[in-house]
């Protein structure tokens, strides 16, 4: 077995902590930070995001981060592409590298690889989309049942996002995803991975996202969307309709007043969180750990441990 890269992973849900742990830990070990966030790769999108501050950036280099502008585009295969020469650069440094985010599939693009499937074909996936608006998204679902059982088995009836790839991918190829799934079989291994896992009790963790949303809001939230709106970028780019940005865009146009799109933002917060844990509660080599302060030299041994052995998660 060559020497592989090691890369300690954090995951879990939004606003739990997963960045505040990173940094703490590369400035332990003296490692820098890959962002694994599918919309902190955006400029301009800073507060909504929680990009690390620039005291942050100082004290700690992070990568990937402020890469593209609101109207490029940017998917797993260009992560995945553009952090492997990073995680090379590092290791011959002799850099730990931590890696955190909350975008499952990024991660397990980067971990595991992607499959040699079909891309994005948006035309037909607005067209799935709006079929699920208009009919119900567990009618996609149960479509997916008649054309692919063992995809349809994995993916719950309201998982919209990947109920409509598991459809364009077979109307693209008239070929099951699971198809595809089951001979790529995602065993890639380029890395010796660490997987830790941050998770808290559900009501503490909702009360967590309100707080942090309230605090985006004074933090000047708002006014970063209308600078967006007020540059020219439409609301319909991808990046635009990521969580939080999509709502107040909403209000800002005129459709509906600040206090209900706050109210939105904490509930699709949740719901977000939510799918987050569902993503990542399936992944067995994640090493979980409560918010309890005594878990820190727990993490920390476990962490020196890999970064010095390669003891790695199977």
């Amino acid at each position: 077995m060559p020497n592989l890269p090691r890369l300690v992973v954090i995951v879990g849900p939004t606003a739990s902590g997963k960045s505040s742990l990173a940094f703490r830990l590369a400035r332990l070990f003296q490692g820098e930070i890959l962002s694994a966030d599918s919309v902190q790769v955006y400029q301009k999108m800073d507060i909504g995001t929680a990009k690390p501050s620039p005291a942050e950036r100082k004290l700690v280099p992070h990568h990937l981060i402020d890469i593209r502008a609101p109207d490029q585009d940017y998917n797993a295969a260009l992560f995945r592409e553009q952090a492997d020469p990073i995680i090379r650069r590092l290791q011959q440094s002799g850099s730990p590298i931590f890696v955190v985010g909350g975008t499952g599939l990024y991660l397990k693009a980067l971990t595991r690889g992607l499959f040699p499937g079909p891309g994005a074909d948006p035309r037909l996936r607005q067209n799935l989309k709006e079929r699920a608006a208009r009919d119900g998204i567990p009618s996609l679902h149960r479509e997916l049942a008649d054309l692919d059982p063992a995809a349809a088995s994995r993916i719950q009836p309201g998982d919209l996002f990947r109920i409509v790839r598991a459809l364009e991918v077979y109307l693209q190829t008239q070929r099951p995803i699971s198809q595809f799934h089951a001979t790529h079989g995602f065993q890639d291994r380029i890395y010796e991975v660490l997987k830790i896992g941050l998770a808290w009790e559900r009501e503490e963790l909702y009360r967590r996202i309100e707080k942090r949303v309230e605090e985006m809001i004074a933090a000047g939230w708002v006014e970063e969307v209308r600078a967006l709106l007020n540059e020219g970028y439409s609301r319909s780019l991808k990046s635009m309709k990521s969580l939080g940005y999509r709502h107040l865009a909403s209000h800002l146009c005129g459709e509906g007043g600040l206090a209900d799109a706050i109210a939105l933002i904490k509930r699709d917060t949740r719901r977000f969180a939510k799918r987050q844990l569902t993503w990542f509660r399936a992944d067995g080599a994640i090493h979980w750990f409560g918010p309890n302060p005594e878990n820190e030299d727990q993490i920390d041994a476990l962490v020196k441990n890999f970064i010095e052995s390669g003891a790695a998660s199977p």
